[in-house]
């Protein structure tokens, strides 16, 4: 390469002009023959059943067509170069060599991206959890850009340990001064590492009024939405110091009432119990492996009052209050069934000496 340069010098204007419009056509045509070859690979690799050789094609392609012209560019540059020796045609080949650096950067990381969506959408026994597949994507990516940065550097003549030396001085001052930045990436790190909830979980917190549904885990905030639709972004080092409920990983639901019958119903008391628990027992949405009881509690100033306390199969919110709804209905039929009622709040008055009727 560096003899043909050479060889230039002695070329007459029109010759290496020439030559630079060779250049230029061939890549063109390069650029232009490698968009037909890769569309004829892709709509083969459609058909496939295999979707990773379909997201290395489309990873590689954007990148290819960029290097074709990133060579073909520099090679044409370096021919001026070399008949003109102009100053700013001097860096082209750093130039050149940071270019094919980010470029190989980006195949990766578009490779990375659609990588992780091919995890996420394949088909599988056991559903994959999405944030961890994200997490690791996110992980990988600034991996490479750092890479990427590091290697540009060095390109570039800058000494790398000085780079991580000033880095390490550097990051001190920007500790400081973003403190509360750090907080809420290590807070997103550690809800990436422990995973108290996932995208799509139900979460709430007893410390504070957050209560809703995860819509995204981001590196400084976690997007929940909640039951209004309202969109609440909660900073993730809030994580940290708070207790988190996670109701979408509930084995069971859980049915705990009170329900009052008449004093005059006393002696029914102890069959009601029964039959309410048997009927427990036999129903199908009812959990028997979990724990069931019914016994009378208390005796209320206007009641005398049992509970049920048992746990219903199904954690999903709509189908447990049918259930519910279906369970207090027959309790109250159970009752009606033994000839009781349900109690409400009634005041008896006692006259001492009766009532006296006043002549008028």
């Amino acid at each position: 390469m560096e003899e043909f340069l050479n060889q230039l010098k002695d070329w007459p204007w029109d010759a290496w002009v020439n030559q630079v419009f060779i250049v230029v056509s061939l890549t063109l045509a390069a650029a232009y023959a490698q968009r037909l070859i890769f569309k004829k690979i892709h709509n083969r690799l459609i058909a496939t059943k295999n979707p990773w050789d379909d997201t290395l094609v489309d990873a590689v392609r954007k990148p290819v067509t960029a290097l074709i012209w990133v060579v073909g560019i520099s090679f044409a540059i370096s021919i001026i170069r070399a008949k003109t020796d102009a100053p700013i045609f001097a860096a082209v080949d750093t130039l050149r060599d940071t270019l094919v650096i980010v470029l190989l950067a980006w195949f990766l990381i578009r490779f990375i991206s659609q990588a992780e969506e091919n995890v996420i959408n394949q088909e599988r026994e056991e559903p994959i959890d999405k944030t961890t597949v994200h997490a690791i994507g996110k992980l990988l990516r600034l991996a490479i850009i750092i890479t990427a940065v590091l290697v540009v550097l060095q390109t570039l003549g800058y000494s790398i340990a000085g780079v991580l030396a000033f880095g390490g001085i550097g990051g001190i001052a920007v500790g400081f001064a973003a403190k509360d930045l750090l907080a809420n990436l290590f807070g997103g790190v550690m809800v990436f590492l422990d995973r108290p909830f996932t995208i799509g979980d139900w979460v709430r917190s007893p410390d504070r009024e957050i209560e809703g549904t995860v819509e995204h885990i981001g590196w400084r905030v976690t997007r929940i939405r909640t039951f209004d639709k309202r969109p609440l972004y909660v900073p993730n080092s809030v994580f940290t110091t708070i207790a988190v409920e996670n109701p979408s990983r509930m084995l069971n639901r859980r049915i705990n009432e009170t329900i009052g019958i008449r004093y005059d119903d006393a002696e029914k008391m102890d069959a009601i119990t029964k039959d309410v628990k048997q009927m427990l027992i036999d129903h199908v949405e009812i959990d028997n492996s979990q724990t069931m009881i019914v016994n009378f509690n208390s005796f209320a100033p206007s009641s005398l009052d049992f509970f049920i306390y048992t746990f219903t199969r199904t954690t999903e919110w709509i189908r447990f209050h049918e259930i519910k709804h279906d369970v207090l209905l027959r309790i109250e039929k159970i009752i009606r069934d033994h000839g009781a009622e349900i109690a409400f709040p009634t005041s008896t008055l006692h006259v001492p000496d009766g009532v006296k009727t006043i002549q008028s």
